[in-house]
């Protein structure tokens, strides 16, 4: 058995004060710290013989860097080397905060008049997905949201769904008008042939039950596509 100094393995408390990740928030701010810096501090602790510093970059080379981690789900996380249950939990649950952190706008319902305005809202919630989903989002006659999106999961290439479900919420709500967007993974904002159909049809039901279908939006990273503003939502 060899000890750490022979070895070349420092644990976190042979740092000194000021290398120690959260030390080092606590004196200087979040935002002078490393990736593997913020991700040592959810995780907490490392494993024998690999500090939560090295674990925390191990952690990112493994999944390709920041942007594959966000990718990654919490099953997928819990079979990475080095993270049990707890610390995938934890390391899950912080990723879900950070995209939901874009919905938060104070008191204030965000306001859905413009695909920049939808976009804007859900920007945070789709980064990193590699499934889509399909939001609904229902507002009131002046286009602010009323209660929070329904979200209906799906797979990499479609999202199953009912027509009679997208309304739901709205109904309950008494909602003047409904917002869809939905993500493509695979990096592209084109809607499909089959996006427009759907959306056409849905656009039907929706005047049927005397609201308006405002928008559809397709999100691929930073990039997005309105339909209305492309004149694909129909007559």
């Amino acid at each position: 058995m060899s000890d750490g100094a022979t070895g070349g393995y420092r644990t976190i408390h042979d740092l000194a004060g000021d290398e120690r990740p959260r030390e080092k928030l606590l004196r200087h701010g979040p935002g002078v710290l490393s990736d593997a810096e913020l991700i040592a501090i959810i995780a907490g602790s490392g494993t024998h013989g690999e500090n939560v510093i090295d674990l925390a970059r191990g952690l990112l080379e493994q999944h390709g860097g920041l942007g594959g981690l966000l990718r990654a789900d919490a099953k997928a996380l819990q079979r990475t080397r080095g993270l049990g249950p707890a610390k995938a939990a934890q390391l899950a649950a912080a990723i879900e905060l950070g995209r939901r952190m874009p919905r938060v706008d104070g008191d204030a319902r965000p306001l859905l008049t413009s695909p920049e305005a939808v976009f804007g809202y859900l920007r945070g919630h789709f980064q990193g997905r590699s499934r889509e989903e399909l939001h609904v989002l229902c507002a009131d006659s002046g286009g602010r949201l009323l209660g929070t999106p329904t979200i209906f999961p799906g797979s990499v290439h479609s999202v199953p769904f009912r027509i009679a479900e997208i309304f739901k919420d709205a109904i309950m709500l008494d909602a003047s008008s409904v917002v869809l967007a939905h993500n493509h993974p695979s990096g592209r904002a084109t809607p499909s042939p089959r996006d427009i159909d759907l959306t056409r049809d849905i656009a039907a039901g929706a005047a049927s039950l005397d609201l308006r279908l405002h928008d559809h939006i397709v999100i691929a990273g930073e990039q997005f596509v309105s339909m209305q503003r492309e004149g694909l939502l129909g007559a």
